[in-house]
């Protein structure tokens, strides 16, 4: 698998050669009249744990973290061995957010109905909230 792969409604907003990655969840729509722009979707890919001991080197393991806003993300970072199988991961993840598989609403504390609901539609998950 690879980024080729992707769902048609995410993008590659930034790879670097053998170093981060983050992908972006229909920017086309996240253009602050639609939605709001800092609540674009993001998933990244880092080399090295953020919150890494001084001395871990940073290419030893590789995590997934999929952002619904700048601060919020879903819990659970995933761990990958290496960038290959972080990129399938993300890939996966991406796919699953595509098909409405991903119950993001309990990552918000404080629930945003309105901006949620709209993003249901987007995703096409039922509005059974």
């Amino acid at each position: 698998m690879s980024l080729s792969d992707l769902p048609e409604s995410w993008t590659v907003w930034n790879d670097e050669h053998e170093g981060r990655c983050v992908l972006a969840y229909r920017p086309d729509v996240f253009d602050a009249q639609a939605f709001p722009a800092p609540c674009m979707p993001t998933i990244s890919l880092t080399p090295g744990s953020p919150n890494r001991p001084p001395g871990e080197r940073s290419g030893e393991a590789w995590y997934v973290t999929f952002y619904l806003e700048p601060e919020v993300s879903l819990p659970g970072t995933r761990r990958f061995d290496s960038r290959e199988a972080a990129v399938d991961g993300a890939v996966d993840l991406a796919a699953e957010f595509a098909a409405g598989e991903i119950d993001y609403r309990d990552a918000y504390q404080v629930p945003r109905e309105e901006y949620l609901d709209r993003l249901d539609e987007l995703t096409g998950r039922d509005a059974e909230h």
